[in-house]
Formats: C-alpha cells, structure tokens, sequence
C-alpha cells in the first residue's frame, strides 16, 4: 500500500468500516470473500456497505455485514446528498473504494474516514485515485475481479482466508423456492437467460438446442430438466422465445417470477447451470452450482465465476473481447458457440469430482457474525434515505 509508513496502517484495527461497492451484482457477490477476510481478521468491527437497489438484495441479512447504506439512484440526483449525509454520519475510520470511479470517490471522502483505500491510479477512471489516502498494488487489468478485491485485503496486511461467500437463504425463500419447483423432474438444469449487455446475450435458438442435448442421458450423464431464469421484460421475451424454439418440450419457464433472493435457493437445487456473463452466473458459482459460461464480449480472465473457470466457453474471433455493450456484427463472437460445447461441458461438469465442483461443499469453520451492540450477532440492518 503506498503513501508513509504502510506497516503502521495495516496494523491498525479500525472500529468502523465502509466498503464502497455500489452497483453491478456480479461485482458485489465477487466481493463477498473480501467481506469475510475482514470479518475473520476484524471479528469486533462495525462493518457496513454502500450499496445501489439493484444489488441491495445481495447483502441484505449478510450474517459478515452489520449495516447498508443504500443509495436510491433512481432518485436521483436528489438522493445523493441525504446518501452522503447518512454515510458521514456512520463515523468511519477506514473506507474502501472498490468501485473505482469518480461517484465512489465522492462517497470515500464524504465518509470522512482518515484511511480510505482505492485502487492504483493506473486502475481507476474519472480521477478516483485523487480521494483515496492509499492504494493497493496495480491490477493486470485482465486478472480476476474477485481477486483484484483481495488486493485490499493484502494491502490491509489481512492475513490469509479461504473464498467464502456466505450467500445462504432463508427458510422463507427455501419454501418459496420449493413451491416453484416442486412438480420439476431432478436433475435440475438452470439456465441464465439474460444480462445486463445486450451484446452478452445467447441465442434463443442456440440455448434451446443445449437445453435439447441436455434432455438426453448420454455419457453417463442423466438428462437434465430445464428451468428457465430471467429478469425484466427482455429476458421474460427471450424465455418465450426460447420455449417456442423447444416446440413443446418440457421446460419450467421462471422468467419474471423470481426475486434475486430467490436466486440462491434455486441454484442450491440445480446440478448445473450455463448462461452468459452475469450477476446470476456469479450467484450461481457462490452457491456451488457447476456453471458453464459463455463469453464474448467480456473476457473469462477477468470475470469467470469463481472455481469454474475451466467451463468458460468463447467464440473464436478476432475482436474478443471488445468490452462493447452493443455488438455492431450481431453477436458473431456468441453465434460460434455450438449448442453442442455447450452441452459437452456441462456433462463434464456432472462428472466432475464432488471436491472440484462444489467450493462450498465442505466449508472452513464458520467466520464470526456481524458485530451487534454489545458484541451481539445481528445481520445487517438498513440505512436508507427516505423516500
């Protein structure tokens, strides 16, 4: 970590910690095993996190998190400054910027903390290093998000912990979720429809002809029962779209019918799941679902779910990755992924050895819940400007 002194930094132990990570899902749950080393090294801390709605649900009753402090950009601008207030108000005495732009930035320095730890001027955008006291090493821009979050840990001089996510449902959601798939033939095949970039996005014609291998038992391997996943109006459509292309084949279509919450109880239930680069994809790794991932746009090296890397598939084409949201070629780069790849991985992921497809299966000891008044375990409670 630079600036003076570094070893008296880390050090320190703080009494109250802000970790800045606002927005994309797949970012944040790729940020949860940094939450867990800082709880396993600081068990008395008060740790909190800023947080957008979109990846609220995320983190909310995280046994590891004992507050949220949840800016409402739909609000915007005008919920900006009443977020900024309630983040002063949490009297932090370190912050972390993970989210590495001038937004986060703001929100580091208006925490007032007197260590605010962001990332390498060579790794930032929108002058974000100029609000940050320290900053851990430079990151390959091409390494592991999920690791580059570490990179705060090991400047933080935490020592080592294993990658845990601590994603767990609720019975609540557990009975939810049991409710959507009761009349479902196991195994379960989850597919992840959808994604934040329209030029990540499978084909409807393509997922069905996977999902069509997939209803076969071949190679030892069981047929697999499909059950889609998806959000919004675009994935509800591409659901429909890709029943249609299943011409009557048996599907169970949860496209628009689930919370993301719902998410970590379905995933639990599934032998394996494909889909593109997404939130959904990452919850599904956290849970220990084996999980096939396509890519095209955005490239594995920096974003394939943790443990399974080695079931990321890419269309063979020049211009991966492009990092553009909007493809001007229509998705050539996701057109040469076969349905049969596809498939073929995901046979390899079921015959798998239980120890390197399922991180979670046998977890570490427990780590020491969020700290409470008192030393009391409590999960995280809310901090939110009102509406």
């Amino acid at each position: 970590m630079s600036g003076a002194d570094p070893t008296a930094e880390s050090a320190a132990v703080p009494r109250r910690v802000l970790i800045i990570l606002l927005g994309a899902i797949g970012d944040v749950v790729r940020a949860l095993p940094l939450l867990g080393r800082i709880r396993r090294a600081w068990p008395a801390a008060h740790i909190a996190w800023a947080v957008e709605p979109k990846s609220q649900a995320v983190l909310e009753g995280h046994p590891w998190l004992d507050e949220l402090i949840v800016h409402d950009r739909r609000r915007a601008p005008w919920a900006f400054l009443p977020f900024l207030v309630r983040v002063r108000a949490g009297h932090f005495d370190l912050a972390l910027d993970l989210q590495r732009h001038l937004k986060s930035g703001v929100v580091s320095i208006a925490s007032g903390a007197r260590v605010r730890v962001g990332f390498d001027r060579s790794n930032v955008k929108e002058f974000n290093h100029l609000f940050s006291t320290r900053y851990i090493a430079p990151q390959p821009p091409l390494r592991l998000k999920l690791m580059q979050y570490q990179g705060f840990g090991d400047a933080l001089g935490l020592g080592p912990a294993p990658v845990e996510f601590g994603l767990t449902a609720s019975a609540a959601e557990h009975a939810r979720v049991a409710a959507m798939l009761k009349d479902a033939p196991r195994p379960l095949l989850a597919v992840i429809l959808g994604s934040s970039w329209p030029s990540r996005i499978y084909f409807p014609d393509a997922i069905a002809a996977a999902v069509r291998e997939m209803a076969v038992a071949r190679d030892g391997c069981p047929a697999l029962f499909p059950v889609l996943i998806g959000s919004g109006r675009g994935e509800v459509a591409l659901a429909e779209q890709v029943s249609a292309n299943l011409a009557g084949a048996p599907v169970l279509n949860l496209a628009g019918r689930t919370a993301l919450r719902d998410l970590v109880a379905i995933f639990a239930e599934c032998a394996a799941a494909f889909g593109p680069d997404s939130g959904p994809m990452h919850i599904a790794a956290a849970a220990g679902c084996p999980v096939v991932s396509l890519w095209g746009a955005t490239a594995p090296e920096r974003s394939a779910p943790w443990g399974f890397d080695g079931l990321a598939l890419r269309g063979a084409i020049p211009c991966h990755p492009c990092y553009l949201r909007e493809c001007p070629i229509g998705r050539e780069c996701m057109r040469r992924i076969a349905p049969a790849e596809v498939a073929a991985a995901i046979r390899r992921a079921l015959a798998a050895p239980r120890s390197s497809r399922a991180l979670a299966a046998d977890p570490p000891p427990p780590l020491p819940l969020a700290s409470g008044a008192g030393g009391a375990s409590q999960p995280a409670r809310q901090s939110q400007e009102r509406r």
